[in-house]
């Protein structure tokens, strides 16, 4: 199965588990619409990568993170669904997590670019090795992993999906946990 090049930027987890029920697709999550400084630098990352796909609710907070994304990062695409299109069969808000299959892959037709799908190129292994899952100073591991390779701070277990969603290779990393390295000699740890 193919897999969509570019990053699809959601509210939330039920909107990334429908988009991964209509495509093959990689996903940020804003976590509302309070859109921190770290995640807009996660998304210009993303965009310089491989490209970002907004689509979030046809609501007012929707359309406030659109605006926020747009203002700070240039060439984002956007993905739209109607309001009949996000309305919950039962009670809540509008969302993208209501929509059907169909729906979702319509409203990306025309947006994003198919690309073969990618074998991961860091393995859980390399990570464990690393100690970068678990171990003395993991969690500090990998927050300085974060800063550096501009991925955010993850825990062990999304730390594999993060560094894939952000196509860091194993060069990247290797310089990467160098640079963590001489930080630590240079402060005596």
């Amino acid at each position: 199965m193919k897999k969509i090049k570019e990053v699809i930027v959601v509210e939330g987890k039920d909107d990334t588990k429908r988009i991964k029920q209509a495509v093959n697709a990689d996903t940020l999550e804003t976590n509302g619409s309070a859109i921190s400084s770290q995640t807009i630098e996660q998304i210009k990352v993303l965009q310089a990568r491989r490209g970002v796909i907004v689509f979030t609710d046809p609501d007012f907070s929707g359309e406030k993170i659109r605006q926020t994304i747009s203002q700070q990062v240039s060439g984002v695409k956007h993905a739209f669904l109607t309001k009949a299109q996000a309305v919950p069969k039962f009670k809540g808000s509008l969302g993208v997590e209501h929509a059907t299959p169909a729906a979702i892959c319509a409203a990306l037709e025309h947006l994003y670019t198919e690309v073969p799908a990618a074998e991961p190129v860091v393995s859980r292994e390399f990570l464990w090795q690393a100690g970068l899952l678990s171990g003395p100073r993991a969690k500090e591991k990998r927050a300085k992993l974060g800063e550096i390779l501009k991925i955010g701070y993850t825990n062990g277990k999304r730390l594999y999906e993060r560094l894939n969603l952000f196509q860091i290779d194993m060069q990247q990393l290797q310089q990467a946990l160098k640079q963590i390295q001489q930080m630590e000699e240079k402060h005596g740890k």
